[in-house]
């Protein structure tokens, strides 16, 4: 891991710097580039621009490791409202949540009973919920509930990251299930003995990885986002999928907003379906962290962003 990404995600995990550095100007005019808001408000506005465009939505509370039981109540709260929001404006918009977000770390019994309630407004409004994935440490806790939950209802999807060398077995566990998974590369700081290190490996994982969650969209009933902005793995997968003779509707690219603009419309235009995860709230300051070690370019991109404003 280079020394750029290690001190983004060191930051991003020091609580002195998450509570301070969020203050200052210039870093909130940095991230005002790849979130419409802080409000609810203003990712719906958002969600509508993108309509027009025919690009579909994923709509997220930026927040995480919830210490109280009344917090993560109003999280489960929030979120049954949103759903009823994009009910009524009829927007194709999906929601997605963090498990700690929903009071996990409290206890998997009060995280399921705010999750299914978030999955029961969703069945009511024939909606999909998608579960964030967090840390490694959170991983057999995440797809325990997620199996859970899955069972009750079927637009349910969960992210899987591909820098973990556990993964493959997971997806192998998953698939009797017909699971939705959005593939991810990852963005946390973790041991070598828990992910792979070098971004080249990560790629060619990734890549590995895509391949088989396409090739078992028909044999098993997967549904599949691929997250990625890297351009290679983009062009690399849409010639996979054509060699497998799947159409382009048959799968779905998940991109973040205010990344990749252009190629979010090439994309579209060229007949695949796009989602846009629109990220709002005010605890961005980690989320940001995490999206700038995610490619060292980004920092220079952020820091371009800032002069411009």
């Amino acid at each position: 891991m280079g020394l750029l990404r290690k001190l983004l995600l060191w930051i991003s995990e020091n609580r002195r710097l998450r509570e301070t550095l969020p203050r200052h100007a210039f870093i909130r005019r940095a991230v005002a580039r790849f979130m419409p808001g802080e409000k609810v408000e203003d990712a719906l506005q958002a969600a509508q621009t993108l309509k027009a465009k025919n690009i579909a939505t994923l709509l997220t509370l930026l927040g995480e490791n919830i210490t109280k039981a009344e917090e993560a109540k109003q999280v489960t709260e929030h979120y049954i409202d949103v759903l009823g929001r994009v009910e009524k404006s009829a927007l194709d918009s999906h929601i997605s949540v963090k498990l700690t977000q929903l009071g996990l770390d409290l206890g998997e019994e009060l995280c399921l009973e705010n999750l299914s309630a978030v999955i029961g407004q969703a069945a009511a409004n024939n909606n999909w919920v998608w579960i964030d994935m967090e840390q490694s440490s959170y991983v057999d806790r995440t797809l325990s509930l997620y199996k859970k939950v899955r069972e009750q209802y079927p637009r349910v999807g969960v992210c899987l990251q591909a820098y973990l060398y556990r993964i493959p077995k997971d997806i192998e566990q998953l698939l009797p299930l017909a699971p939705a998974i959005r593939l991810v590369k990852g963005a946390y700081a973790e041991p070598e003995g828990v992910a792979y290190p070098k971004k080249k490996d990560v790629d060619a994982k990734y890549f590995e990885l895509a391949k088989v969650l396409l090739s078992n969209l028909k044999v098993n009933g997967v549904t599949l986002g691929i997250a990625t902005h890297d351009k290679v793995l983009i062009r690399r997968i849409c010639q996979e999928a054509e060699a497998m003779g799947l159409s382009k509707d048959g799968f779905e690219f998940q991109l973040l907003y205010g990344i990749q603009t252009e190629e979010q419309l090439r994309l579209t235009k060229e007949g695949y379906r796009v989602r846009v995860l629109i990220s709002y709230g005010s605890h961005w300051f980690p989320w940001y962290m995490r999206r700038l070690a995610e490619r060292p370019a980004n920092v220079l991109f952020a820091i371009k962003n800032v002069w411009r404003s």
